[in-house]
């Protein structure tokens, strides 16, 4: 398994892309702890501090898709790179300016979230055109970019925990965007993103949204966002009564670890079959696994049911990274990814905003509980949109120059090729 992304990450540019894009997107992962550790050390009360970090949040599901239509339609470098500079700028402002005035507060992590560079998606558009169009190593490519996601969500915090602890939590916000400008200079700056071209589009004000498969996957990836963002509150209602932050932290960690042992398991195979198909399964699966987290037991036996609840995540990601490129239109590659990106983060912040009530009014357990729902939620859009997401999937080939430059895709009968 290890071998295949070690194979994957010695193909030319591809460690680079992956490691420059983490990098990158470290300001994006780490930034909700970052404003509230911020806000807290400048007097903010526990209010603001949410409330900062919840617009830096919707900020960044409005500007995703926006930026990521702009990726396509004016390349990487012309985007990618300016907007990261502009989004680290207003965390500057933030660090600069404090939280004495709220409306100024408000409008820097506003600028900050609203420019976040849309890397993510601009890296799964580069990987066919990096891998030669080999869509065997496409779909190993996304299953490693799932397990990479995990990787940087575990680490970020822990960086900035470690950059507050050595200068201050207004230094951390300085480091972490300086250090994430650096990495969208890396991706900008190298070939394949210099290189590449989306495919034509047809001029349309819905752009990647007038995919009716897409939209039937956004809106499962919405509630898969709802069951992530309830498990983080639920957590913390029950590490408040086995034991505080630490048993929290365990929990945390150990769901990442399932993703990470389940992306590693999926992305050593290739799976044959439709992949539309293939995410139901893995959905369905997930949602099963949120069902014990409702048993709330002991904290040693609820960490591992924390590691089972986590072992088809970044399966389900990976393969709904593939039905992304099935159904999005022809030039909105980036900006179909992107969606994925926002529909995914708004769930997590309804999830957040819904766990919290239910603990109140029914325990820890009622917590978990919302998870479960939308787990199954999830699987049952799925389900009702079957027949959007049968129709109009294609498998991609890479349209290779003269230079050999990606230039974006050109649609190849789905019959063509039956792998997922």
């Amino acid at each position: 398994m290890a071998a295949g992304y070690a194979e994957l990450l010695r193909t030319r540019h591809a460690a680079r892309l992956l490691a420059g894009t983490l990098v990158g997107r470290l300001p994006n992962a780490t930034g909700p702890i970052a404003i509230v550790l911020f806000t807290r050390a400048e007097g903010g009360s526990y209010s603001l501090a949410g409330a900062l970090a919840a617009a830096y949040g919707l900020a960044n599901a409005v500007g995703q898709p926006l930026l990521g239509r702009a990726v396509d339609l004016f390349g990487q470098p012309r985007v990618q790179l300016p907007a990261a500079v502009v989004s680290a700028l207003g965390m500057v402002w933030l660090a600069l300016a404090g939280t004495g005035s709220a409306l100024a507060a408000y409008a820097a992590v506003v600028v900050a979230g609203l420019f976040t560079p849309p890397l993510e998606g601009g890296l799964r558009a580069l990987w066919p055109g990096v891998l030669g169009g080999r869509e065997e190593k496409v779909h190993a490519a996304y299953a490693m970019d799932a397990v990479a996601q995990e990787v940087m969500f575990t680490v970020g915090p822990l960086l900035v925990t470690l950059f507050v602890a050595m200068w201050s939590p207004a230094g951390a916000l300085l480091a972490l965007n300086a250090i994430g400008v650096l990495g969208a200079l890396s991706v900008v700056v190298s070939e394949p993103s210099r290189k590449w071209r989306s495919a034509p589009r047809e001029a349309h004000w819905l752009g990647a949204l007038r995919s009716r498969g897409l939209l039937a996957l956004l809106g499962a990836f919405f509630f898969v966002g709802t069951a992530l963002g309830s498990i983080t509150v639920a957590g913390v209602a029950y590490a408040d009564e086995h034991g505080g932050q630490a048993v929290y932290g365990w929990l945390m960690a150990a769901l990442g670890l399932g993703a990470l042992i389940g992306g590693v398991f999926y992305g050593a195979r290739q799976w044959a079959g439709a992949p539309e198909r293939r995410l139901r399964l893995l959905v369905g699966l997930l949602a099963v696994c949120y069902l014990p987290l409702m048993l709330v037991p002991g904290p040693v036996s609820m960490t591992g049911l924390a590691a089972l609840s986590g072992v088809f995540l970044a399966p389900a990601l990976a393969c709904a990274f593939i039905v992304v490129d099935r159904h999005a239109p022809a030039g909105t590659v980036t900006e179909a990814f992107s969606w994925l990106v926002t529909f995914f983060g708004v769930g997590a912040a309804i999830g957040t905003a819904a766990a919290g009530p239910a603990v109140e009014l029914g325990g820890t357990a009622a917590g978990f509980g919302v998870a479960s729902v939308a787990g199954f939620s999830a699987l049952l859009v799925l389900m009702v949109t079957q027949r959007a997401l049968a129709t109009g999937g294609r498998s991609r080939a890479v349209a290779a120059s003269p230079d050999g430059a990606s230039e974006g895709f050109r649609d190849v009968p789905s019959h063509v090729s039956p792998t997922g």
